[in-house]
């Protein structure tokens, strides 16, 4: 399946708890599509001390989300928007389908 969502993208969650919050693309894993946005999705998680972290204690990080859950917000209108592909001036570039704009 072609990933239309890429690293440092900012997009917006369309469904689930955390539907309408917005952040940027961190980390995509294309092999199970989820993507790790900034801000969404926060679990809090025990760590054990360690050399790293020599307090432990809890920590919060942010979780993946799935791709089909997210949508490209549109550098235009700030609205969010589906991706299209075509080539201009002899190059593939992605363009958000509302404003027609190269992302």
């Amino acid at each position: 399946m072609k990933l239309k969502i890429k690293t440092g993208d900012t997009v917006r969650v369309i469904t689930g708890d955390h539907k309408g919050t917005e952040g940027k693309v961190l980390q995509v894993d294309r092999e199970k599509n989820k993507a790790i946005v900034e801000g969404v999705n926060t679990v809090s998680k025990h760590e054990k001390p360690s050399a790293k972290n020599p307090q432990g204690g809890i920590v919060k990080k942010e979780a993946p989300i799935h791709i089909s859950n997210l949508s490209l917000i549109d550098p235009k209108s700030g609205e969010a928007t589906r991706v299209g592909y075509e080539e201009r001036d002899g190059k593939k570039v992605r363009f958000a389908k509302k404003s027609n704009e190269v992302i």
